[in-house]
């Protein structure tokens, strides 16, 4: 028997046990907390888990199995022309529009496919923080000069970031790019306008089905919004198609998948959810149920899911019992929050990013609850902090991208983020007090 290894098994019963006897069951902030942290994961499961994270699993799935990882290796991989490898990774963002969780399946895939490290990380900031409609709701609701600024900072710093996190692990990268040197041509199985045509489908899916309502009621925002289910259906209409003539579907296959997201939608037409969750379901269906390539797709999106979706659950329920909804609170009072970002010190700056990192911020929400931060004293340079490094990062996010590139290379990602962020906003709030 081993001693030492049963005294440890013990100290953890003790802990555990001490950790029961003194839960503070019936305190208000404690209860209060725990159902913070559940009512935030309730609603990440209804709002995101759906319509971001699954067609996300399926992009992921495709990723490995479709795209060559010398394709991979050639934009983004250690030996890849460095204009075009950031030029690519740093853009992601304005075509994506995820959250920090939603990226994550997407740079998984990438990553295992030979992506340099610095490409994949560029890309894992870009993917949530260089957001479009974000930048354009920044500026119309806390000003031209806090938009700007974010745009150009969330750019910068996916490129920055990327270098530094190359440069910091050059020698594993070396080690990379020579094994990646001595790797042959893959035989390509179908040509390059197929696999394109593909992974737009699956991307116009995710995009649209995700595209947030803007405040005002014209415009070209509110018609994409107002049309986004419509598009959505040409999209999936037209990856069936795809899936029909380029990967040996049967037809139909495909026909009964469309008749069931037909009948879903007559059952419930008030509520897209639902017709476009049986659209997934029968996808699903399809894949596993196909040629072998359509298999291993499947068991590739579903590696990714089992890996990544309780990581993501568990951050959830954690960040909720910390900090709360964006409307309520968690065991952490908001008047600390406030009172700690007022100003344009260091520290504002620094807890403003620290805090911004953890939170979890679904995308678009960042923008009015900085407004109601800003409206009870918030500074100006801690408010720019919290939108570079919030969007980007939460606990959530950094559990998977540790279970990923581990838990070094995480720490150094997840430091430059807040660093960066915060020496960025004491030189905006500089300026722009």
């Amino acid at each position: 028997m081993d001693i030492k290894s049963e005294w440890k098994k013990l100290l953890w019963m003790i802990v555990g046990f001490l950790a029961l006897y003194f839960l503070p069951v019936g305190n208000h902030k404690f209860d209060n907390a725990i159902m913070e942290s559940l009512y935030l994961v309730k609603w990440y499961a209804q709002e995101h888990v759906l319509l971001c994270l699954i067609p996300a699993f399926f992009i992921a799935g495709a990723i490995s199995v479709f795209v060559s990882q010398a394709s991979v290796m050639k934009y983004l991989g250690a030996n890849a022309n460095k204009f075009l490898a950031y030029t690519v990774a740093s853009c992601s963002g304005t075509i994506l529009a995820v959250c920090s969780c939603t990226i994550l399946p997407l740079f998984s895939g990438i990553y295992r496919m030979g992506a340099g490290l610095g490409p994949a990380s560029a890309f894992l900031y870009s993917g949530p923080a260089i957001n479009i409609l974000a930048i354009v709701l920044t500026a119309k609701i806390l000003g031209a000069p806090l938009g700007i600024a974010r745009a150009v900072g969330a750019i910068a710093f996916s490129v920055i970031i990327g270098l530094l996190m190359h440069f910091i692990f050059r020698k594993e990268e070396v080690e990379k790019a020579t094994k990646q040197m001595m790797m042959p041509e893959p035989e390509v199985s179908r040509p390059l306008y197929q696999n394109a045509l593909y992974f737009l489908s699956m991307v116009g899916l995710l995009v649209f089905a995700n595209w947030g309502k803007p405040q005002e009621t014209e415009g070209l925002w509110y018609l994409i919004y107002s049309s986004k289910w419509i598009t959505t259906t040409v999209l999936y209409t037209a990856l069936n198609i795809i899936l029909w003539r380029w990967f040996d579907i049967k037809a139909w296959k495909l026909l009964l998948a469309m008749l069931a997201v037909g009948g879903a939608y007559l059952v419930s037409p008030s509520n897209p959810l639902v017709p476009f969750t049986v659209g997934f379901i029968t996808l699903s269906f399809i894949t596993n149920t196909g040629s072998d390539e359509t298999k291993e797709w499947f068991s590739s999106t579903w590696t990714f899911a089992k890996q990544i979706l309780p990581l993501l659950l568990f951050g959830v329920l954690i960040a909720g019992f910390l900090l709360g909804r964006p409307e309520t609170e968690g065991i952490i009072p908001k008047e600390w929050i406030i009172k700690l970002v007022g100003g344009n010190s260091l520290f504002a700056n620094f807890f403003a990013s620290f805090a911004g990192a953890f939170m979890y911020f679904a995308t678009l929400t960042e923008v009015p609850i900085l407004q109601g931060l800003i409206g009870n004293g918030m500074g100006q340079g801690p408010a720019l902090a919290l939108l570079l490094a919030g969007p980007a990062l939460s606990l959530p996010n950094m559990l998977v991208i540790k279970s990923v590139m581990g838990a070094k290379k995480t720490v150094v990602f997840v430091s430059l983020v807040i660093i960066m962020a915060t020496f960025s906003g004491m030189i905006y709030g500089h300026f722009f007090p």
